[in-house]
């Protein structure tokens, strides 16, 4: 032991010899949330084997959740390992080969980053722009579909950098009247605004654990329909492509394993199973929240009182129509005069509580602040409205 002490050259790091500590805090921003006991306990729970029994039969539960919250019946239903940009990876990679044409929507930073992947890929990627703070209706989709006649239309369902909540009615029927998939991101939506993935002809939806379902990041639930599933590329000369999870991808662990721990349920390699014990808990918590969003119960929830930050700050909301307005996520002009950056950082050093800035097109325009599942709640709201007064009267202000 000596001999090998001595011919060590980095020292242990002194940090590392003190126990780890993790503040309380109020998660507030557009995620992560706060994650309910339950299922932080899941995470402490012992290690089993991927191949034992109990895993492929929690990974049955996760799937079930997964469709119930998705309200589809698809077999192709599962959770990849890694968040929601993994998802959103994973759905472009196999529906998309080099040279095909991809539509993507973009009112902020989500379907900006869609096309950046869509290119990466060799796709044609065509772009349907709306400013931050705005929706695309059905005749901004069909007149995006008929110019540029793409087999994928990229969506996101709620935009998180600019708190609007896409309308999807509709559109699952328009894209398929012109032989075009619909993929749509609901990382930030799923759970806290109605979504019927079926109902509504959704070819491709995903999202991540770490927003409206509150569980620890790590997790993203994805689900493709058959359409999609043995997706015939318009045009084609080599007759029908294989099943997506066997089309040729750069990233071998998101096509071939998928068939086979989710629908063969074969796992051939080791998965995250503790992040797998929080998901199977999260997925039976968040029923009840899914089901709610369902019934589009809004003004029955916290989230309807959250224009009251425009109140207290004397500030105007980010997005002008009341329907276009993401429930999950709030998004305020910051207070003339302000710093953003001093608002978040006074709420979280003196409340404890986390709010957050703009990302992308509303980088230092406006303040975001997430109410998602365990979250939402009045005594959250309250919380923070009272931390938001605090700081407009002791954070410095411009003379400008």
């Amino acid at each position: 032991r000596a001999m090998a002490t001595s011919l060590l050259r980095v020292c242990p790091p002194g940090e590392l010899l003190r126990p780890l500590a993790v503040p309380e805090r109020l998660l507030l921003g557009p995620g992560p949330s706060n994650v309910p006991r339950r299922i932080r306990a899941a995470g402490a729970l012992q290690l089993l084997g991927h191949m034992h029994p109990e895993v492929l039969q929690v990974m049955d539960e996760i799937k079930a959740g997964i469709q119930y919250a998705f309200q589809t019946r698809n077999r192709l239903s599962l959770a990849v390992s890694g968040s929601g940009h993994c998802a959103m990876e994973a759905a472009l990679f196999n529906l998309l080969e080099p040279g095909d044409t991809v539509l993507v929507a973009i009112n902020g930073i989500w379907g900006q980053r869609a096309a950046d992947i869509a290119g990466r890929l060799g796709a044609n990627v065509c772009e349907l722009l709306k400013p931050p703070g705005k929706y695309f209706t059905p005749r901004d989709i069909e007149q995006g579909l008929v110019q540029h006649k793409p087999l994928v239309l990229f969506i996101t369902h709620g935009e998180s950098s600019t708190g609007v909540l896409q309308p999807l009615e509709g559109l699952g029927q328009l894209c398929h009247r012109h032989g075009c998939l619909l993929l749509v991101d609901a990382v930030a939506s799923l759970g806290g605004a109605p979504i019927f993935m079926d109902q509504q002809e959704i070819d491709v939806l995903y999202s991540g654990s770490q927003k409206v379902l509150n569980a620890p990041p790590g997790s993203a639930p994805i689900s493709f329909s058959e359409r999609a599933r043995v997706w015939r590329a318009p045009g084609s000369d080599t007759g029908p492509t294989a099943a997506c999870c066997a089309r040729a991808c750069s990233t071998w662990g998101w096509s071939s394993l998928w068939r086979r721990r989710w629908v063969q349920g074969k796992p051939t390699t080791t998965i995250t199973i503790t992040t797998g014990w929080g998901q199977r808990e999260d997925t039976a918590l968040s029923s009840w929240r899914c089901a709610w969003a369902a019934f589009g119960a809004r003004e029955k929830s916290p989230c309807s009182v959250m224009l009251s930050p425009g109140a207290v700050l004397g500030s105007a909301g980010a997005v002008g129509l009341e329907k276009a307005r993401l429930p999950t996520i709030t998004t305020v002009r910051v207070p003339e005069g302000y710093s953003w950056k001093d608002i978040t950082a006074f709420l979280m050093d003196k409340h404890g509580v986390e709010i957050a800035g703009g990302l992308g097109p509303t980088v230092g325009k406006v303040l975001r602040i997430g109410l998602m599942g365990c979250n939402s709640s009045r005594a959250s709201v309250e919380r923070v409205l009272g931390a938001l007064r605090d700081a407009l009267q002791r954070c410095p202000r411009s003379r400008l």
